[in-house]
């Protein structure tokens, strides 16, 4: 047999001589690692850096609405949000999987517990190529209790990440003032909460704060290495904010209009309490209503109807024609004239009390104590003046928003082309304003002439010093009438309450003497008047104590279920009677000690 064993030892020399060359190969390309520390071009620790750094955003605390007195209005909590894991890597035991290893049986039992239908859930869990996914809003904001059933059910790669929740603790508690907050996702696929409504979003970027960051060197896993680099940004909380209400007047307000609401089913209802030397807004509620950590309601409420609402104010409006007429003294309580009807021109619009025939002839005094729209037609058409009374229209500022600081303000619309216009603004009809500007107007009325700027935000404090960053105060926006003038016209409205012909009767208090004025607005539809027997926005514009007013009180409610109009003061009432003795008793206001005497109660 002829050997061969010269060839395999050339294979072998081959073969040698292959591996040695792949040996230095190696070691030349080490040494070179080694000295230039690149490789490709690219440095070694550059690389390693990226690898192993982890960032992570240290979210800041938005910050705390309190009301007046340090009470809580909404605040941050912990929440929480849902997470699932789907990619398969995470799992090392089989037995003990780490990723959702079964989405059509997730997603029913997810379903029972968050706002996703059963399909949209498995679209999500049978998402290709994710590592993990998330549910958006309905994954969002999960309660403690929530999360806790959620982890009972021990779903494979279903976990939660520690987030944070508004909170508003009182319920539906002045919710369009304070508004509420939302999250979104922004491109970069970040979560932003912005302020909706009110002063969560009039205030939204002082109570944002300014988020923080985390960075520090990890392993493949993410876990902070022991002699890794750390860099902490902290967190810039949000500022607190003090608002001008007072949680238990507020509480007041609330559960008046609950009652009425409840009671009468009316379409709208708002209810706003003043300190009428500050102009600070003590409280402000309306219905319908939206509970702002739930949204219950939102969708049938979305507008501030004090702020950004005008109405027309019926013969609330009265009081600013009697205080223009007392200013420009001509005001005569005692003399008399024809009531029923009245004609500006001889071609224009006949103008009848609400009675339809009037009383006969009766003094000014009564004819303000009945409401009487042709005792104010007289006094502007025949002793103001339509010009003289347009400039204090503008005094009593109806012209311009009130700057209160809410958003999306409106300022109505004074209707004073034609002559009838002129006369009819008299007694609120065709003209429209805010409540706000109602609100305003009659601070000059209750503050002795000086009309104060409403304002709902006392003060911006530093959450970790509590130095007070910004402090509003109170401003004076100017002197309509004097202070002889704002007294007579307490007096006058105290006898529309007090006065045996008196439409505010209903709206005596024991113990307190209130001034005030009713208001009987005719709706309209199509552009035109409404004539069921509910189709009015009833009101009262009243302040107590009369001669030195510490509260001012606004009511309105819009058709309620009665069967006539007459009636339409018994829910304003209630909700004005309630309101204003609860809040003089908790302000430690006391009841007169004995009765005094209105110059104006015995005269006919």
């Amino acid at each position: 047999m002829i050997k061969k064993q010269p060839n395999m030892n050339a294979g072998a020399a081959v073969l040698f001589v292959i591996f040695s060359l792949l040996f230095f190969i190696l070691i030349f390309r080490f040494i070179t690692i080694q000295f230039t520390g690149e490789v490709h071009g690219q440095a070694l620790a550059a690389r390693a850096q990226q690898k192993y750094s982890n960032d992570k955003v240290i979210e800041a605390t938005r910050g705390t609405i309190f009301d007046r007195k340090g009470e809580v209005v909404a605040e941050d909590t912990t929440a929480y949000t849902l997470v699932a894991i789907l990619n398969e890597s995470v799992t090392t035991n089989k037995k003990k999987p780490k990723h959702v290893n079964d989405p059509a049986k997730t997603a029913e039992v997810l379903a029972k517990y968050i706002d996703m239908s059963e399909s949209d859930i498995y679209k999500r869990l049978t998402k290709k190529g994710a590592w993990q996914v998330e549910f958006g809003k309905a994954g969002r904001d999960i309660s403690h209790q929530a999360k806790r059933k959620i982890e009972e059910e021990k779903l494979p790669g279903i976990t939660f990440l520690r987030d944070s929740k508004r909170f508003y603790p009182n319920g539906v508690f002045s919710s369009h003032l304070v508004g509420f907050v939302e999250k979104a996702e922004t491109e970069e696929n970040k979560t932003v909460t912005f302020g909706k409504l009110g002063i969560e979003k009039i205030l939204n970027k002082e109570l944002t704060g300014k988020n923080g960051s985390l960075s520090f060197e990890s392993d493949l896993w993410g876990f902070l290495l022991p002699d890794g680099e750390k860099k902490v940004t902290p967190a810039q909380d949000g500022s607190n904010v003090f608002l001008t209400i007072d949680k238990k007047i507020q509480t007041f307000v609330e559960d008046a209009v609950d009652r009425v609401d409840e009671e009468y089913k009316p379409k709208k209802i708002i209810a706003v309490v003043a300190d009428p030397k500050t102009g600070d807004i003590l409280a402000m509620a309306q219905r319908p209503s939206f509970h702002p950590t739930t949204r219950d309601g939102l969708d049938n409420s979305w507008h501030n109807e004090v702020v950004e609402t005008p109405i027309e104010p019926g013969s609330t409006m009265k009081i600013f024609t009697l205080a223009a007429a007392i200013e420009e003294n001509k005001w005569n309580p005692n003399e008399w004239y024809k009531s029923g009807s009245y004609k500006v021109t001889e071609n224009s619009q006949l103008i009848r009390d609400h009675n339809g025939s009037g009383w006969g002839s009766i003094t000014y005094l009564e004819g303000i104590q009945r409401s009487s729209n042709v005792a104010v037609a007289k006094l502007v058409n025949e002793k103001i003046g339509t010009g003289i009374f347009r400039e204090y229209l503008t005094d009593f500022g109806f012209d311009q928003p009130t700057g209160i600081d809410l958003p999306n303000e409106a300022a109505g619309t004074i209707v004073y082309r034609w002559p009838i216009e002129k006369i009819t603004t008299s007694y609120g009809q065709g003209t429209t304003v805010t409540p706000i500007q109602m609100i305003q107007a009659a601070t000059a009325v209750a503050n002795d002439g000086k009309m104060m700027k409403p304002r709902v935000i006392d003060k911006i404090v530093d959450p970790n010093t509590g130095e007070v960053i910004k402090q509003e105060e109170p401003k004076s926006v100017g002197q309509p009438i004097s202070a002889e003038t704002a007294k007579q016209v307490r007096d006058v409205l105290g006898t529309v309450v007090t006065g045996e012909h008196g439409t505010g009767k209903s709206y005596a208090i024991e113990g307190y003497e209130v001034a005030g004025k009713t208001g009987t607005a005719n709706l309209t539809a199509n552009g035109s008047y409404l004539d069921g027997a509910s189709d009015y926005l009833f009101s009262f514009l009243g302040m107590a104590p009369k001669d030195d007013p510490k509260l001012i009180v606004y009511v309105a409610v819009q058709q309620p279920e009665i069967d006539h109009y007459f009636k339409g003061s018994i829910p304003t009432s209630m909700i004005f009677k309630s309101v204003m003795k609860s809040s003089l008793q908790y302000l430690n206001i006391k009841p007169a000690s004995m009765e005094k005497l209105n110059p104006y109660q015995f005269l006919r």
